[in-house]
């Protein structure tokens, strides 16, 4: 959901430092699973001991390796599907890393179960957001889109804990429960898309179907 101006300025900065890292022989997928391991071990090491403030930087600067391993592909010109997958797997690992952390906070130093239910929230349904687009595509489907994407509930969670660890009252509370229900308006969003992609399918196999073959000459 990240406007496409964002993007731009984003890669203005992640590309010179792609086309460095190739320059270097640097593989995109090093930096890949460099970047998972520094969001799992940041995530699962600072924030359940309450040190969020400095969590979320070193979770922050780890997650931008996202961005530097894509700048990579661009900078070689092209990807493989090894990589596409490595890239999604660790998506996956990182996202349930940061909202298993921030569950194990609430339950543990913030003893807030209340807004654990709400981390819950964000990490299951996060990881639907992105199952159901991939189970979709693998079915020759539709699902893109979506009110929060992985940018906005990575941005927005990290903003509430961050300010949360600068004593920013009700920072995290606010950031989980507006994470936590747009996430699961993103989950009906994409199964409408998928519906709705899965209807237009099958009307144009009945078109088709109808039609006919065509006379011969």
């Amino acid at each position: 959901m990240l406007n496409v101006l964002a993007r731009v300025r984003v890669n203005r900065v992640t590309d010179p430092m792609g086309r460095w890292l190739v320059g270097h022989g640097v593989a995109p997928d090093v930096v890949t699973v460099v970047g998972t391991i520094g969001t799992v071990a940041g995530a699962l090491w600072f924030l359940p001991r309450n040190q969020l403030f400095v969590g979320t930087l070193v979770i922050t600067v780890f997650v931008l390796f996202d961005l530097v391993d894509g700048a990579m592909a661009r900078a070689r010109g092209h990807g493989t599907p090894f990589g596409a997958v490595l890239d999604s797997t660790c998506d996956r690992v990182a996202d349930g890393a940061v909202f298993a952390a921030l569950t194990w906070w609430c339950l543990g130093v913030g003893d807030d179960r209340a807004l654990g239910v709400a981390a819950l929230v964000c990490l299951v349904a996060g990881q639907l957001v992105s199952y159901i687009k991939a189970r979709a595509e693998g079915a020759g489907l539709s699902a893109d889109g979506g009110l929060v994407e992985r940018a906005e509930r990575l941005i927005v969670a990290l903003v509430g804990t961050g300010l949360h660890g600068l004593g920013v009252p009700y920072a995290l509370p606010v950031a989980l429960w507006v994470l936590a229900a747009a996430t699961v308006w993103t989950v009906g969003q994409r199964i409408v898309a998928v519906y709705r992609s899965a209807q237009a399918q099958a009307g144009n196999s009945v078109a088709s179907d109808s039609a006919g073959p065509a006379p011969s000459p």
